[in-house]
């Protein structure tokens, strides 16, 4: 009798694609397909592998293979090569393949039963490498002498697919042997052992944390369990099993957050549970409890138990307290967090009085480290608008989380905590770094926030101040020391004042310290150029008041000569304004210039009531000698008869600015004039003495051209020029001059206003803008013009350095009298001082700046005059002379 050898197919696969199923084994492959197998899935999974690989001669065993089922005859083998068995394994590591030969090394021993025949099958195990797996080759050897044999094969031609790995045909073949001959089964391993593809030990542990985290929330789980438990197997064959268990034992402690959802639960519980009590012993509560003042409410008892079992104890309070300050932080970050959770906590942490103990001094601990990392980073990145919103937001965040779940305890020192680490660190960097920009931007949104915020901190306005004082004096400086900037500069000291009023005004809240130092800046820099600023500001107002200044209505022009006035307050040489206001004041009055007599009163009020009335004497003396001037010409027209037409003004030198007199040749008419006039005059007033002024003077001509008859409004100089053509038709350079007696330089500007102007009314040979020596002049016979008076401007000459020199040197001389009588009047009080307080207490009367060179040649001056002298013993020290 013949033994007969089923087909015995080891497949080998990568174990990461899935479970092979036996068909013979119909239940028990649905149950491991399943992933739940009856017994344990180790010891289940080598019954298996056991079983499949003996064959027939192996008596079935019930521990390992309840099961299975007997399998078909070799004979059928033979008829239907369909109906074999290809059983697919598979054989992960070296210690399942050990079990796997043992097994199968163990099995020819069963055969060889005393009650049959048996040709002594021979199994050999020879290590091959296959990529594709594991080959089974049988060869038949001569063991005993045996008239029959048996030809086992494997199909050929048929692929067999075995977990994502196809294994060819032919591969697993047995060969034909002679009748008689030993069968040896050869089994080769692998070539190379099977790797996990890249990354797969990361992303399988992804799938299983999940898994393990959503059975503790108690949530769907989204992976099949077939596919988690392969995956665990997977793991493990690959020798990650020790790293697989920390990971499970780190995951399988409690989420912080989880846990913090069952210490509320807890607490709620707890919460519920002793309100029923209480109800229950409310009778106690309120008669025995209450009577004895040592006890505490049946409510403060349970608080008191919860503290004492579950609370107190370190590690429970540790986590809770962890995991408070971990979702606190998370949602600083920007997470979204249970905030109903917190606040049940931290109420919690409240009622059971451990809240300041346990958990506010930590979270203010960590506040303070969080924040100060902060503020030194983003110092570093942002720029100074952007980190203020942001400092902003921080603040508001805290401000919110205090409503919404912390104490309000907390949130005094929460907030210094933040304004502290935020701003208070960082208020010198924060200025150097951004507020120069901001100012000069003008930045108002972002300069009220600094404002606000630094209000907040102590010691922020102070800095805030000092910061904005010195921007002021180093902006100012800019537009005053610089002369490229004289025609503008006062329009831009307006522009600018009017920038930092508005800034204090909309930002720093009309903080009057900001006010004040304002006020001081401007004073120190707008004096650091003597004297250019005062005569700047005086010409700016004159060209304001001046007649055909149509830029400004009349109370657009009072706003301006407000704004102009508080720009005036802030220099020192008052005297100078005076001295240049004065002298084109003069030029408005009398000739007529002046856009608006309300407007030049107005002015003088202000002047007036800044620097009192001694100031503006003289200023308020030209406008009465204008007012007497008109009742004196009203009285002479009246008196004299005929018809004369001569305007003559009364000028009180002491009042009007000092003019050189030049003797010019007048027509006889004009002589005559200013007789009658001087008799009349004279003779209303004795002893005085009349000097006329033949710069100031102007005259109305008629004139016959071509186009007809024209009336020329020209100056007296003009006149002169112009009469000579009554006489000749043409008239040289130097015969103008002669005739007329007229300066040179003044001269060739009137005869440059009459030909080389926009009313040429000469003409000149040759032809320039300028006036050259040996230029000959006639008069314009076709000289037309859609106007029937005209007025033929004066070219004005730009003021000379020599004028500007002795205008300041007339100012000088008059301050010279004000030293004088101030060192005169201090020596007559003190009648003893030394040199250094006689030069202090100068400088506090003088409301202008002195040298102290000057100061020195006056004191020189007074000694010489015998008003003081030195002393004999001490040379230091003066002595008032009565």
């Amino acid at each position: 009798m013949s033994q007969h050898w089923d087909q015995a197919e080891i497949g080998s696969h990568n174990s990461f694609y899935g479970f092979v199923t036996d068909p013979r084994h119909g239940e028990k492959g649905a149950l491991i397909q399943s992933g739940l197998p009856k017994t344990s899935p180790v010891a289940e999974h080598k019954a298996t592998r056991l079983a499949d690989v003996v064959g027939h001669g192996s008596p079935p065993r019930p521990d390992l293979r309840p099961t299975q089922e007997a399998r078909p005859a070799a004979s059928d083998v033979k008829h239907d090569s369909s109906i074999t068995a290809s059983k697919k394994r598979r054989i992960n590591s070296g210690t399942e393949r050990e079990d796997l030969i043992d097994s199968i090394s163990s099995s020819p021993k069963s055969l060889n039963s005393p009650t049959s025949q048996h040709i002594q099958k021979k199994l050999r195990f020879e290590d091959s490498v296959d990529f594709i797996g594991l080959d089974v080759k049988m060869t038949e050897e001569t063991a005993s002498c045996s008239n029959k044999s048996k030809n086992v094969f494997l199909p050929g031609g048929v692929g067999h697919h075995a977990n994502g790995l196809t294994k060819t045909a032919g591969s697993n073949t047995f060969s034909n042997s002679k009748p008689g001959a030993a069968k040896k089964l050869v089994i080769k391993n692998f070539k190379d052992k099977p790797k996990l593809p890249e990354n797969y030990t990361h992303e399988t542990w992804q799938k299983l944390k999940e898994a393990v985290e959503a059975i503790q929330n108690s949530t769907s789980i989204k992976y099949n369990l077939e596919e988690l438990y392969q995956a665990v197997e997977n793991l493990c064959s690959h020798k990650i099993s020790a790293k697989l268990y920390k990971q499970l034992r780190a995951v399988y402690a409690l989420d912080s957050v989880l846990f913090l959802k069952k210490i509320d639960k807890c607490w709620q519980d707890h919460c519920r549970q002793m309100i029923m009590i209480r109800s229950i012993f409310l009778f106690l509560d309120r008669t025995y409890v209450l009577q004895n003042s040592m006890l505490p409410s049946i409510w403060d008892m349970g608080l008191e138990l919860f503290r004492f079992y579950i609370i107190s104890d370190l590690k429970v309070q540790s986590k809770t307290i962890d995991g408070i300050l971990l979702l606190i932080e998370r949602e600083r970050s920007g997470e979204a967090i249970d905030r109903c959770l917190l606040r049940s906590l931290l109420s919690m942490l409240s009622d059971l009085q451990i809240y300041q103990d346990s958990f506010e001094q930590r979270f203010l601990e960590e506040t303070n480290r969080l924040y100060a990392a902060e503020g030194q980073r983003l110092m570093q990145e942002r720029e100074v608008p952007e980190y203020l919103y942001h400092v902003n937001k921080r603040l508001e965040e805290e401000a919110d989380r205090v409503i919404t779940y912390l104490d309000q305890s907390t949130q005094k020192p929460l907030i210094a905590t933040v304004e502290k680490q935020l701003l208070g660190e960082h208020l010198a960097a924060t200025l150097q770094k951004g507020l120069t920009h901001l100012l000069d931007e003008n930045r108002i949104e972002d300069l009220s926030l600094l404002y606000q915020l630094f209000s907040r901190v102590r010691g922020g306005v102070q800095v805030l101040l000092q910061q904005w004082i010195e921007y002021i004096k180093v902006f100012g400086s800019t537009i005053v020391i610089n002369p490229e900037k004289d025609k503008t500069m006062v329009q831009e000291l307006l522009d600018f004042k009017d920038k930092v009023d508005h800034i204090i005004d909309i930002c720093f809240m009309k903080n009057e310290k900001f006010v004040n130092a304002m006020k001081e800046a401007f004073e120190t820099f707008i004096n650091k150029r003597p004297n250019k600023p005062a005569e700047l500001i005086a010409k700016h107002v004159d060209s304001k008041l001046r007649a055909g200044n149509k830029e400004a209505t009349d109370e657009e022009l009072e706003k301006m000569l407000d704004k102009i006035m508080i720009i005036f307050r802030f220099i020192y040489g008052k005297d100078v304004f005076e001295a240049f206001y004065k002298k084109d004041l003069a030029k408005r009055l009398l000739v007529g210039k002046s856009a608006s007599v309300d407007a030049e009163k107005s002015m003088l009020s202000k002047l007036k009531h800044e620097c009192g009335a001694a100031f503006t004497s003289k200023l308020e003396g030209m406008f009465k000698d204008m007012e007497l001037s008109k009742d004196i010409m009203m009285q002479f027209k009246q008196n004299i008869p005929g018809n004369i037409e001569l305007t003559v003004n009364i000028l009180t030198m002491g009042y009007w600015p000092t003019y050189v007199p030049m003797e010019v040749h007048l027509p006889a008419e004009m002589v005559r004039l200013q007789e009658i006039f001087k008799t009349f005059y004279l003779g209303k007033h004795s002893g005085r003495k009349l000097q006329w002024q033949s710069t100031l003077g102007h005259c109305v001509l008629r004139a016959e051209f071509k186009e007809g008859r024209k009336e020329l409004q020209v100056s007296l100089f003009q006149t002169l020029v112009l009469l000579m053509f009554n006489e000749g038709e043409e008239f040289s350079l130097d015969e103008i001059k002669l005739a007329t007696g007229i300066e040179d330089s003044e001269l060739r500007r009137t005869l440059q206003s009459l030909a080389c102007g926009k009313a040429r009314v000469l003409t000149k040979v040759p032809k320039s803008k300028d006036i050259e020596d040996g230029d000959k002049f006639s008069c314009n016979d076709d000289f037309k013009h859609k106007l029937f008076r005209i007025k033929i401007n004066q070219i004005q000459m730009k003021e000379t350095v020599e004028e500007q020199a002795s205008t300041t040197e007339r100012v000088y001389q008059d301050r010279q009298y004000q030293i004088d009588a101030a060192i005169v009047r201090i020596m007559k009080m003190r009648k003893t001082l030394t040199h250094n307080l006689l030069v202090s207490e100068v400088y506090n009367q003088l409301k202008f700046p002195v040298k102290p060179a000057d100061l020195k040649k006056r004191i020189e001056s007074l000694i010489d005059r015998d008003y003081m002298e030195r002393d004999k013993e001490n040379p230091n020290q003066y002595n008032y002379v009565a």
